[in-house]
């Protein structure tokens, strides 16, 4: 260690009590984080690009300051899929401060991986007041049944009204209008159950079926459109 000449001319004057860092909540527990394995917890959070194109939900589950399970979910860029597909196989296995310097190929998952950063260090996390935290595997739970991100997609215009394109439930078929025109109800398919139908050897057209669902006061529609066509 070099020291300047004005602070090698200096006397000692010595320190009283020590400080140690103020604890946070981890897992059921208080704790004086001071290394990064001192670091436990499961939590979200979202980045965006520079041009604000497209943004990253990244959640991890991190115990003892390894990340043991990352789910990186897209939205917006096509490119930014294949980003993610990298940072799934990148996160698990590094350490929270190996994370935060590590290119994630994306900038939308980079900077989600710095605002989970901060979350964690300081306390901010899902599992903070839970005992031993959440098992890993959480982060599938988060998607449902199908294993889909949840992603909804609606357009409007002020001349034409709105057209609800995927909600929760999945993709939407119809919609359904009153007597107004307003909007009461939707149709929906759960591609995650269709698919997941299909692969089990129920015929496609059955499993379309199968999988159809409503919401709302739909059987009580005066008119149904499709909002692609119509």
């Amino acid at each position: 260690m070099n020291y300047s000449r004005e602070v090698e001319n200096m006397c000692v004057v010595a320190k009283g009590p020590h400080h140690g860092p103020a604890p946070i909540p981890e897992e059921g527990k208080w704790i004086e984080a001071k290394e990064i394995k001192d670091i436990s917890g499961y939590t979200h959070g979202v980045g965006w690009c520079a041009p604000q194109q497209g943004a990253c939900k990244l959640s991890l589950n991190v115990k003892n300051g390894i990340i043991e399970e990352a789910l990186v979910e897209t939205i917006g860029c096509s490119g930014m899929t294949h980003s993610a597909a990298m940072a799934a196989e990148i996160l698990p296995g590094k350490t929270v401060l190996e994370a935060l310097n590590t290119d994630l190929v994306c900038d939308a998952i980079n900077t989600a991986m710095r605002e989970l950063f901060l979350q964690i260090v300081y306390g901010r996390s899902q599992s903070a007041f839970s005992d031993d935290g959440l098992v890993v595997g959480a982060g599938m739970e988060d998607l449902g049944k199908g294993f889909r991100s949840m992603v909804g997609t609606m357009y409007g215009t002020k001349s034409k009204g709105v057209r609800y394109l995927e909600m929760t439930e999945g993709f939407c078929t119809r919609m359904a209008l009153d007597e107004n025109n307003e909007v009461i109800g939707y149709e929906f398919v759960s591609l995650g159950k269709m698919t997941e139908a299909i692969r089990k050897g129920v015929e496609p057209n059955e499993a379309y079926e199968q999988a159809k669902g409503t919401y709302g006061r739909f059987a009580d529609a005066v008119k149904y459109i499709d909002p692609r066509k119509e």
